[in-house]
């Protein structure tokens, strides 16, 4: 039985975050119960699909899951259930935001199946929150994540970003104690990018908002990774920390461009050597869904070269980076025949360690990834 992932995109917020550039609404919460049953539909339409499958991964993201009722998020997974085998160990991961959780909530989505929680926090400090339009408070994600771990969850993630307007080096690192000190056992630290289409963007562009320098961002960066490396967190991808056993199983999905298909409005998927997603809006994918039609648009094949670039530049993304042996298996030769000049340049450029057994990006490497990856592109 071939394994694969499934992602489940739940397009509805309470509030649109003022950094945020997803596929995500506000306002448009009375379209919730007919979304969840042309999710439920969409399922069915991929029985012959999933027929050869069993998914280790499921990841519910959004948007807002967590605005789903404890019942919802029950229709969702009964579905899946019935349109899918799952494995027995698989990683069942929802997206929540603190602000939108309760107690029985948490339990209802711990009990319909969900095993590992992505708490969005971002910040600390409450100046920061309100500055990216959040609707929480830190003392509700403490709140909601002591009421997480009464109801049975322990695999638990909390996203921070840096780089943020107004952000200083001492309020990064306080977040990163913080959360160290609450115990949580996996944490995303990323920076924010200023997406063009946002909020943020246009208050960029109007001289109301700047990014904040180079240089501090790096810093913070590398703040990250020595503060949670010393507090016993591996780090394992560019942007992801976690204790040993807590990694991110259906991430780890895309960072070996593994197939995976993706459910919902908006959703993507990889499968087949075909790259495709869903149509966007709600009421279009409900549309495709309600004339019993299927919601894909834009389906692209995946060339050979496309493929290799892909696996490469994701796969470098691991700190392991990536197994020669696994690559040859894969398309039939090594990175250095695909690469005789790149790889060598990186070397000596004191970006990649290739070493015939595994190829992985330097410190300096990490630093410098768009340009690897960029050097990696066929």
């Amino acid at each position: 039985m071939k394994s694969i992932g499934i992602y489940i995109h739940i397009p509805f917020c309470q509030k649109k975050c003022l950094y945020c550039d997803f596929n995500s609404y506000s306002g448009k919460g009375h379209l919730i119960t007919d979304y969840v049953e042309g999710l439920r539909r969409e399922i069915q339409l991929h029985r012959e699909t999933f027929e050869d499958y069993e998914a280790g991964s499921i990841y519910i993201g959004g948007g807002t899951p967590s605005i789903l009722s404890g019942k919802e998020l029950e229709t969702v997974m009964t579905a899946l259930r019935e349109g899918i085998r799952i494995a027995s160990d698989a990683e069942i991961t929802m997206e929540a935001n603190p602000g939108t959780l309760s107690r029985s909530k948490l339990s209802a989505y711990f009990n319909a199946g969900v095993n590992r929680l992505s708490m969005g926090l971002q910040a600390c400090q409450e100046e920061l929150l309100r500055g990216l339009g959040r609707i929480h408070s830190y003392r509700d994600f403490v709140t909601n994540l002591e009421d997480a771990r009464s109801v049975g969850f322990r695999n638990i993630n909390a996203d921070l970003m840096f780089a943020l307007p107004g952000q200083r080096l001492e309020d990064w690192q306080s977040s990163l104690m913080q959360l160290t000190a609450l115990e949580i056992p996996h944490i995303s630290a990323y920076s924010l990018i200023w997406e063009a289409g946002t909020a943020f963007e246009g208050l960029r562009e109007k001289n109301l908002l700047k990014p904040i320098e180079e240089d501090i961002e790096l810093e913070m960066f590398h703040a990250a990774r020595g503060l949670l490396q010393k507090k016993g967190y591996s780090y394992y991808e560019i942007s992801n920390y976690a204790k040993p056993g807590f990694e991110c199983k259906h991430n780890i999905v895309y960072w070996k461009n593994q197939c995976y298909i993706g459910l919902g409005a908006g959703a993507h998927s990889y499968f087949n050597n075909k790259r495709y997603h869903n149509q966007e809006t709600i009421e279009a994918y409900l549309s495709c869904i309600n004339e019993e039609k299927s919601p894909i648009k834009n389906i692209l094949a995946v060339s050979k070269n496309d493929e290799i670039s892909e696996t490469m530049f994701l796969g470098l993304r691991l700190i392991d980076g990536m197994a020669v042996e696994e690559f040859k298996n894969r398309f039939g030769v090594t990175p250095l025949d695909i690469y005789p000049a790149v790889i060598p340049k990186l070397q000596r450029d004191g970006l990649i360690i290739y070493d015939n057994k595994r190829i992985v990006l330097t410190t300096k490497g990490v630093d410098l990834a768009n340009i690897v990856f960029q050097e990696l592109l066929l």
